[in-house]
């Protein structure tokens, strides 16, 4: 590209710059404690807590019941969530145990878990979970295997192999670990759904 491509962008980055900085200093008159050891922060939180008064919203019954509710509900999604965890280890246990190391099923749960809430396609949220599993594999050789599962109907049966890991050809292995994944996404976006529906 040319240097006059350059020059406009480096223009209109530094006149956007400018502008971004002048909006910042009008804005003198309000004043935001990013301290709050200064004297200035202390007055600042006790106008806050003037302007919101729990008094004016409802009376105190009110808002204990409400707040009950509140740790009732956080209390049930967090034990749904416990729960989940143990039943998504033993669920893969039961599944692939007799083909895949316990230490990569672990792996593998413990990466979808993570990957789950990522916006992603299913295909890259399967690679993303066994990746670290399989460092000499590119992320586009996953990609290609990770697909037909992806875009396979819900509910693929586990693999009937009677083979050891060890036995097995590094692409049966890297199919089965997608496997995995696959059964361990599907579980935690049910689980998740579930949750939704507290």
């Amino acid at each position: 590209m040319s240097s006059k491509y350059y020059e406009n962008c480096e223009d209109a980055l530094s006149g956007t710059q400018g502008e971004l900085l002048e909006v910042l200093l009008q804005l003198g008159d309000d004043y935001y404690p990013w301290n709050p050891a200064e004297p200035e922060a202390e007055v600042y939180f006790a106008d806050l807590e003037r302007e919101f008064s729990l008094s004016d919203c409802q009376d105190e019954a009110q808002i204990e019941s409400c707040s009950q509710g509140l740790f009732d509900k956080l209390h049930q999604c967090w034990a749904s969530l416990s729960e989940s965890n143990d039943t998504l280890n033993q669920s893969l246990a039961q599944r692939f145990a007799s083909f895949v190391p316990q230490r990569w099923l672990e792996a593998i749960a413990n990466q979808a878990r993570t990957v789950v809430s990522i916006n992603l396609s299913l295909a890259d949220q399967l690679v993303l979970c066994v990746k670290p599993l399989l460092p000499s594999w590119t992320d586009e050789d996953l990609l290609v295997l990770a697909r037909p599962l992806a875009y396979a109907m819900r509910g693929t049966a586990a693999p009937s192999r009677s083979a050891e890991w060890t036995e097995l050809s590094q692409m049966e292995q890297v199919r089965l670990s997608l496997a995995v994944a696959h059964s361990a996404l599907a579980q935690l976006k049910d689980t998740s759904d579930n949750l939704d529906s507290l």
